[in-house]
């Protein structure tokens, strides 16, 4: 690794540190295929790493897990699931390693359009990071949506709001 890819590499993950204990539900990470747009929205950082897709998702999705205060809901692109090997040499394994990290039942898949417009709408009010990868295969990238790592009554909480307000209480 030449000392730029390292200084890239350093600045990225420290970046993502950095926001971790700032970030709370609502904010998302995004780890994205080298041609993933750069938003306009002022909530939406993007950063290059010079790094591995895989290796970024990984490094990650650990940053996360060590957190108490947040949990992710992992979203990928719907259209990774239709993309031939013939089309794009590579995504087959690509496919395995990312099921080997969040199989199917672990994430939502959404089509690429609905999770851009989402972090957009998002971002009107909430920070996301953005961090492109050297990947260069379509529909790989991995969507980090945070949630709060120690509460999740939120619907009994609610349930028990309403029916408080129906009795008038």
């Amino acid at each position: 690794m030449s000392d730029v890819n390292k200084a890239e590499r350093t600045a990225w993950e420290w970046r993502l540190k950095e926001c971790l204990p700032l970030f709370g539900h609502r904010n998302w990470i995004a780890v994205a295929d080298t041609a993933y747009p750069s938003q306009a929205n002022p909530g939406i950082e993007t950063m290059a790493t010079g790094a591995d897709q895989i290796d970024v998702v990984r490094t990650a999705s650990q940053a996360i897990g060590v957190c108490s205060h947040v949990r992710a809901n992992i979203c990928t692109d719907l259209e990774i699931g239709f993309v031939t090997e013939c089309d794009a040499p590579g995504i087959a394994p690509c496919r395995r390693q990312l099921d080997d990290l969040f199989p199917a039942s672990a994430r939502k898949q959404l089509p690429h359009e609905k999770i851009i417009a989402r972090l957009d709408r998002c971002a009107r009010l909430f920070r996301i990071l953005i961090v492109k990868t050297t990947m260069a295969l379509p529909y790989t990238s991995v969507f980090f949506e945070l949630d709060c790592g120690y509460w999740n009554a939120d619907a009994r909480l609610r349930n028990a709001i309403e029916a408080f307000e129906v009795r008038g209480e």
